[in-house]
């Protein structure tokens, strides 16, 4: 073995198709160190553009509150671009988090200016099943040598 890394794969239609349908989600958001705010929310979500683009609509009822995820795949570079809006604002935040899917685990990643410090902000969808899959945000300081959990969605089909 030369030690080379092999190129990552490519993003292609439908890699999100997992998402499509209507969904309980379970959620574990980080408030303060040891300290977790823990909370139910929905979503339905569907694929469009031939599995090109998935849109969710996420909602947390109790909280009233409401945003969409918009992945995107990039056709030139064929990697995926996962974007958010918050209802309240009606606009996309951001420049998008960019990723692929290796190995039935999509991880994507962006850089976040958290009140004039760079951060790398990595969201990773695992445990794909038919009927459940995960999502995990960390936070990493140290330009992604280390990554810390900030909050964790447990979906199941409804």
């Amino acid at each position: 073995m030369t030690g080379a890394q092999s190129e990552p794969p490519a993003g292609k239609p439908g890699d999100f198709d997992f998402l499509n349908g209507e969904w309980r989600i379970s959620h574990r958001r980080l408030k303060s160190p040891g300290e977790w705010d823990v909370f139910d929310g929905e979503a339905t979500c569907w694929s469009i553009l031939g599995g090109m683009t998935s849109i969710e609509e996420l909602r947390i009822p109790a909280r009233n509150f409401a945003g969409l995820g918009l992945r995107t795949l990039d056709q030139k570079k064929l990697v995926w671009m996962d974007y958010w809006m918050n209802a309240t604002a009606g606009v996309l935040t951001g420049t998008g988090a960019t990723g692929r899917f290796e190995n039935g685990r999509g991880v994507f990643i962006s850089d976040y200016d958290d009140n004039g410090t760079m951060v790398k902000v990595r969201g990773v969808w695992d445990e794909i099943t038919g009927v459940s899959h995960r999502w995990v945000q960390s936070i990493s300081r140290d330009g992604g040598a280390t990554w810390d959990d900030n909050w964790l969605m447990e979906w199941r089909k409804a």
